[in-house]
């Protein structure tokens, strides 16, 4: 079975991290994602996904991450019950997040956030080992070089 999400928005708000009682980090957060396609009014809409982050994870993501900033997520669906205070069942359905990606510097972000932490600088790849880098050449392959 398959089970994979992969998205793209804004945080509604900044991240809630907690611990729990053993230590470990939990983080929630709301995702806003835009649909693809506009209403009858001409307006787009959002879907606001309700996110899990665990562990070291969830330390890094509310420290880098605030209301307002535009993030990719990659993880997974996961459903739970519980009964609230009146007695009724809840169902909740959430992300479970394994892996997230910076998609702005922080300098591009307009909706604010504390600002205590930098985003850290990516180093480009270094293209020294690569033979084909800035050569300029076409690069021939035929059908027989394919290994499929």
């Amino acid at each position: 079975m398959i089970n994979r999400v992969v998205l793209t928005g804004r945080l509604t708000r900044d991240v809630d991290l907690r611990y729990t009682q053993g230590g470990t980090a939990v983080g929630t957060f709301n995702l806003a994602v835009d649909r693809r396609f506009k209403n009858q009014q001409g307006e787009r809409e959002a879907d606001f996904v309700q996110c899990v982050i665990w562990r070291k994870g969830a330390e890094n993501f509310a420290n880098f991450f605030h209301k307002g900033s535009l993030v990719g997520i990659e993880g997974h669906i996961q459903t739970r019950n519980y009964e609230n205070q009146q007695g009724n069942r809840v169902y909740v359905t959430e992300v479970i997040v394994e892996d997230f990606t910076f998609l702005e510097r922080r300098s591009e972000n307009n909706y604010g956030g504390s600002g205590n932490s930098p985003m850290p600088q990516q180093t480009p790849t270094s293209t020294t080992n690569d033979p084909f880098a800035n050569s300029g050449d076409p690069i021939n392959v035929s059908d027989d070089d394919m290994p499929f």
